[in-house]
């Protein structure tokens, strides 16, 4: 009997309700979005001013090549290293370097390469090789081109310090004094010591153990 009065009572509220039998016959239209503006050359420079700078002059340097600088050294110096009249040479631990001085704008050549570039870019073994330079003031009134053999570039950019600083002997003796002061004019003697027999290095030894 409840069940009946149930069904009866759910069958009274679904006739109560009214659906729309109308159907709209339009046609159903896309969300439109009004479109951008055009966004002019000179809103963006003003809002972006650095980043459009960037890219419109970001050009890279062109490097100057090994044959190119073959060229140029061959150029600069006729009749190789040993028929040139400022040059020096300076010898550190194994290495050797041969030195010519030429007047120019401060350029540095090391075995027909870029001494930045020779040297790794180590900002101390650049400061090695410009030291005698800088010290007279001559960083940019020479031009230096480098042939070194033997041993590391720490050796080798102190080899050319010293071939640097007896090449310039050679522009006037008046350099032979502050050069003199600056300690530049001095050869580093000191080289590794040699292994002895039964040792680990020159002078480590093995562990001693008396049982």
């Amino acid at each position: 009997m409840a069940m009946a009065t149930s069904i009866s009572a759910l069958t009274s509220s679904l006739s109560s309700l009214s659906f729309s039998s109308q159907i709209s016959q339009k046609p159903i239209h896309s969300l439109s979005f009004p479109s951008p503006k055009p966004l002019s050359l000179k809103t963006a420079s003003s809002r972006f001013p650095a980043l459009v700078v960037a890219a419109s002059s970001a050009v890279a340097d062109p490097t100057i090549d090994t044959d190119d600088l073959k060229k140029l050294v061959k150029s600069r110096l006729p009749g190789g290293f040993a028929a040139q009249t400022i040059i020096g040479t300076g010898r550190r631990k194994c290495a050797i370097a041969r030195v010519v001085l030429q007047e120019g704008s401060g350029k540095i050549i090391i075995n027909y390469r870029d001494a930045k570039e020779y040297l790794q870019g180590n900002p101390l073994w650049l400061q090695y090789v410009k030291t005698p330079l800088v010290t007279l003031g001559y960083e940019s009134s020479y031009d230096v081109f480098v042939k070194a053999h033997g041993g590391g570039l720490s050796g080798q950019a102190q080899a050319i310090c010293l071939g640097v600083a007896r090449a310039l002997l050679k522009v006037s003796d008046s350099h032979r004094s502050p050069l003199k002061q600056e300690g530049l004019l001095t050869r580093d003697s000191r080289v590794v010591e040699r292994k002895k027999a039964g040792l680990r290095k020159a002078r480590k030894r093995p562990q001693f153990s008396k049982r």
